[in-house]
């Protein structure tokens, strides 16, 4: 496997996509915990990696046995700075932190950049240079006002680049990683979901053994696909818990019972906890303090459910890396606490089992039909643990939920009748809790807006707005304000990932 080790930014989960779509295994790691993960994980090569921010006295720093690990590192973009100064070379500061396009040349005799083009795009930041390579290293890459940004000592198998591969505004840079995954680390690209399905089967089977799991069933793909490979491995010892918890869209906790009743040959139960997750709920605002409260509830049914039954060990959730990724882990920032991460309560009546942690949105999907999930259930919206609570914004009371159930069933229905959708990742209504003047039935009006998000993406950690049809929308926005008596306006939000979320909370 492939150490990818995190200095801080934005760009980190996007390389490790592009190693993991090349069919080699990756996993990221702080820059403060590097050595530990060596001795945990024993890779085959390390890419450190970060966002480049001004010159200060608190930069990161990183242990200095990473240089002598004997496997290929490879730095990019503030991981190179960094490997100048950790190894004797000079760096120059530079005002000028934006990220753009640059014309660059490279030395394509090179080990790290044989055989590429002499010309191509690069991007990156000119915020330092690189005035003196390190004892030992050569410069393979220079731009018209940087004489290095990319250097290499073959000898010590230690590369450094400036610029950054993962993004699609440096034109070789799929090329360049692969060639240093294949032809420097020397990986073979045999990271597959059939030899991860057969891993995590085994297991799942030697950790749990011949004693008993909950596994929470939301209905969606995550937990589905860790339903069914839990299911695979323990058979009847896994029991399915769905919390119908209100905050479900439209008829949906029938449908799920329904469906994967149907469908999977395992126990299901179904607790009727609406009542109980509203007045937990009730006169909370802060997006973060409603996850830890539906996280911990969760939990608490779980317990529950589990004294029931008689002795469960274990408990199964459906946590993707994303979900740990955005929940605040390493050098990465908390963008919002997933219920079933940073919404977890300290001390709980479990083992958890997550077999689907280190793999994201798209590589789920993967795996689900690797293992023989129906079509329709792995290409199931995704939908978040916290439900409609997430996208009521401020206090969630009966009265929103059911506004925005109708107007989230109209803008779907819209949706699959206009064909699009399986073209479209996610769609949904938000409330965003702001009233309006309007004019209905003749008459002012004072109610409720509704804004519809809609998003094309792979994995969740980034996306696009989906360009629906004009007439679509038209369609959409007049129903919902012409069939919800409380609504007077629809918006649309066409902002991209990042720099806001999928979900508003």
């Amino acid at each position: 496997m492939i150490l990818i080790v995190d200095f801080g930014g934005e760009t980190v989960n996007l390389i490790a996509k592009r190693i993991r779509d090349a069919g080699v295994f990756t996993q990221i790691v702080p820059h403060t915990e590097v050595m530990e993960a060596v001795e945990q994980y024993h890779p085959n090569g390390v890419i450190l990696t970060g966002d480049l921010e001004k010159g200060s006295d608190d930069e990161p720093a990183i242990d200095q046995r990473v240089y002598e690990l004997g496997v290929p590192v490879l730095g990019i973009g503030y991981a190179m700075k960094r490997m100048a100064m950790d190894l004797g070379g000079s760096v120059e500061e530079s005002e000028n932190l934006e990220y753009e396009p640059v014309d660059t040349t490279f030395d394509n005799q090179s080990r790290m950049l044989k055989h590429m083009d002499v010309q191509s795009l690069t991007w990156m930041s000119r915020g330092y240079s690189v005035t003196r390579v390190p004892e030992g290293f050569i410069a393979i890459a220079a731009t018209e006002h940087l004489p290095t940004v990319a250097m290499e000592d073959s000898t010590r198998e230690l590369y450094a680049i400036q610029f950054h591969p993962e993004v699609e505004s440096t034109s070789q840079g799929k090329d360049i990683l692969e060639r240093f995954l294949f032809k420097v680390v020397r990986m073979e690209p045999n990271w597959t979901m059939a030899s991860i399905a057969k891993e995590k089967i085994e297991e799942i089977k030697a950790r749990v053994g011949d004693k008993k799991a909950l596994c929470a069933l939301s209905g969606g793909v995550d937990s589905s696909v860790a339903a069914l490979l839990v299911h695979q491995a323990i058979g009847k010892n896994l029991t399915c818990v769905f919390v119908d918890h209100g905050l479900m869209r439209k008829q949906e906790g029938d449908e799920v019972m329904e469906k994967y009743g149907k469908y999977f040959d395992m126990n299901i139960i179904r607790v009727d906890a609406k009542e109980r997750f509203l007045t937990k709920l009730k006169g909370v605002t802060d997006p973060e303090q409603k996850r830890k409260i539906i996280g911990e509830e969760f939990i608490r049914i779980f317990e529950e459910e589990s004294r029931k039954l008689g002795d469960i060990d274990f408990l199964v959730q459906g946590t993707i890396y994303s979900d740990v990724v955005e929940s605040g882990t390493g050098s990465s920032q908390i963008i919002k606490s997933h219920h079933n991460v940073g919404g977890l309560p300290e001390e709980m009546g479990f083992e958890l089992i997550e077999p689907l942690r280190t793999l994201y949105k798209d590589e789920v999907r993967t795996l689900g039909e690797e293992i023989g999930l129906e079509h329709d259930f792995v290409w199931r919206q995704p939908f978040p643990g916290p439900g409609l609570a997430i996208r009521v914004l401020g206090e969630v009371t009966e009265e929103k939920l059911d506004i925005l159930r109708e107007a989230d069933a109209i803008f779907r229905e819209e949706i699959a009748k206009a064909g699009l959708k399986e073209k479209i990742w996610q769609y949904f209504a938000i409330l965003p809790n702001i009233r309006s003047v309007g004019v209905k039935e003749g008459g002012r009006s004072y109610t409720h807006a509704i804004a519809l998000r809609a998003v094309h993406s792979s994995d969740g950690m980034t996306s696009d707005w989906a360009r629906i049809p004009y007439d679509v929308l038209e369609k959409i926005s007049s129903r919902i304000v012409t069939e919800i008596p409380d609504v007077n306006r629809v918006m649309l939000d066409i902002t991209t990932k990042p720099p806001s979320t999928i979900e508003w909370e």
